[in-house]
């Protein structure tokens, strides 16, 4: 990808700090499609691209989609250097019907570079989640796994999703996702109104040796403008909607009211836990 050029150059000030550039381990913004067409999808690259790291295909959005059309879209995000996966109930589908191997193969023969390996939806069971993810690794494919359910009323306690967090990196696995779905609400660390639980932030994090490999879904703004100010720029952020990828940067770079006015009011996170360049320790503004 060639060298991107903002609009602004060095007139514009980012206030929270230097952000990471791709391809990049810290600062991550994947993003979840539910359907673009071609031509959105070159769109989505042309204005954007330089600032999405991962592209979900939410769910099972493409299980009936023309498989000459599927490739063509996977070919051009992976040629803007971004990770490309379906979602993990499509895997847990799969996986069901005792198709895993053939699901494998298939992504990677479509041109996925990623798979999502999570247990959101059926009941999997720790052994067959490990198998998921060593035929992805095996299949050459990154691998980001999901923590957490989709049922706002089953959903595990910090310690369970701690657990299966901390197991999921000791089997490689390049990322843990923690859950959230597309509304935000009842899910992961987040209440039936899509407030934070802090609690809850601090049990997944405090075991963790390396934050920068957890991805927080957080589709409401409120929730990215909590993570970046507690954690920094340079957070990894999911789930965020097509729509939203530039208001998430603006975020990032302190340049929308919610984060401006509280780097402007003296106030501020412990960001120094997200390093700026996956190597090294943070920095305030």
């Amino acid at each position: 990808m060639s060298e991107h050029e903002t609009a602004w150059g060095d007139a514009i000030h980012c206030y929270l700090g230097p952000r990471t550039s791709k391809p990049r381990r810290a600062g991550i913004t994947a993003v979840i499609d539910k359907g673009l067409g071609l031509h959105g999808t070159e769109d989505l690259v042309e204005m954007a691209g330089h600032v999405i790291d991962h592209v979900k295909f939410g769910f099972g959005t493409t299980a009936t989609v023309d498989a000459a059309a599927l490739r063509r879209k996977i070919a051009r995000l992976v040629e803007a250097e971004i990770l490309v996966y379906p979602g993990g109930t499509l895997l847990e589908g799969a996986w069901a019907a005792g198709r895993l191997a053939a699901f494998v193969a298939r992504a990677r023969e479509l041109g996925f570079t990623g798979v999502e390996v999570s247990d959101g939806t059926v009941e999997m069971p720790a052994s067959a989640r490990a198998e998921a993810i060593r035929r992805a690794q095996d299949a050459g494919l990154h691998v980001v796994t999901e923590v957490g359910r989709k049922d706002p009323d089953r959903q595990p306690s910090p310690e369970e999703m701690s657990e299966r967090l901390l197991a999921d990196l000791e089997l490689g696995a390049d990322f843990v996702t923690i859950e959230a779905r597309e509304s935000g609400r009842g899910t992961g660390v987040f209440d039936a109104s899509g407030g934070v639980v802090e609690s809850k932030v601090d049990a997944l994090v405090g075991p963790v040796a390396d934050p920068l490999r957890i991805l927080w879904e957080a589709p409401i703004q409120g929730q990215q403008s909590y993570l970046i100010m507690r954690f920094g720029p340079n957070v990894n952020l999911a789930n965020i909607p097509t729509p939203d990828i530039l208001a998430v940067e603006a975020l990032r770079r302190g340049l929308r009211f919610e984060t401006l006015h509280a780097v402007l009011e003296g106030q501020g996170g412990d960001w120094a836990r997200i390093p700026e360049d996956g190597i090294g320790g943070g920095q305030r503004p």
